[in-house]
């Protein structure tokens, strides 16, 4: 093949043009396969208002007497939205709500355990329980119940975590979550819902948090529902 003299000192063949449209297609090819979010990122004053002030028998406090659950570790960089409300109910229950919320979980910033942060405040943790929460009638979505001891207090924690369409228990499970989603070519979205309640009783607390925890579902906005327990 002959190649056709350029003024311009550049020499451009066929081969080349070839070539280059490879490369070209290749990299449009492989920006098309990367995983993109499957959620977009939520405005904060918005999350906030999504989340119910009073129904039922529970009204939120502005933490009057009220003493909040440990912060999570890096919380500003780890969640794009983060909520901690107290409810008081009756004869003066109190329980303690933390919603942490990050539209990409992306294998870098993933949420954070409580069965790390806790530990982290200074308080020793029992074995971790598997249970199925009852967010609905004839609906359990896969959680964790642990107690955490304090050198003030006793806490009872009931949680669950969900990253896209899983509900992973574990930080192994919850890795996986977002790898599969990957495979799939998606970025998953995630959050963390944690529910708690100060005593000493295990039984008498997770009565009550199984109690409270459907309530709080239904009572919130449909978008914050979504957010918190999946489109199913």
């Amino acid at each position: 093949m002959t190649e056709q003299h350029d003024p311009t000192g550049l020499h451009i063949s066929r081969r080349h043009l070839v070539i280059g449209a490879v490369f070209a297609g290749a990299s449009l090819a492989a920006q098309a396969a990367l995983p993109k979010p499957e959620a977009a990122r939520i405005d904060k004053k918005a999350f906030a208002g999504w989340i119910p002030r009073k129904f039922g028998a529970w009204t939120s406090s502005n933490g009057n007497g009220i003493v909040q659950p440990p912060p999570d570790v890096l919380s500003d960089r780890l969640y794009d939205d983060l909520a901690s409300m107290t409810y008081i109910g009756p004869n003066g229950i109190a329980v303690m709500v933390a919603l942490a919320y990050n539209y990409q979980q992306d294998g870098v910033v993933q949420l954070h355990r409580p069965e790390v942060c806790y530990p982290t405040g200074g308080y020793q943790l029992s074995r971790t329980e598997e249970l199925g929460v009852p967010i609905a009638a004839g609906r359990n979505v896969p959680g964790n119940f642990f107690t955490a001891t304090g050198p003030h207090r006793i806490e009872q924690v009931l949680y669950w975590t969900r990253i896209g369409s899983r509900f992973p228990r574990t930080w192994v499970d919850q890795r996986l979550s977002v790898v599969l989603a990957n495979l799939r070519g998606a970025i998953p979205d995630g959050i963390l819902a944690r529910f708690s309640v100060i005593g000493n009783d295990r039984d008498a607390a997770l009565a009550q948090l199984n109690a409270f925890s459907p309530e709080f579902v239904a009572a919130s906005n449909p978008q914050l529902r979504r957010i918190m327990v999946g489109t199913a």
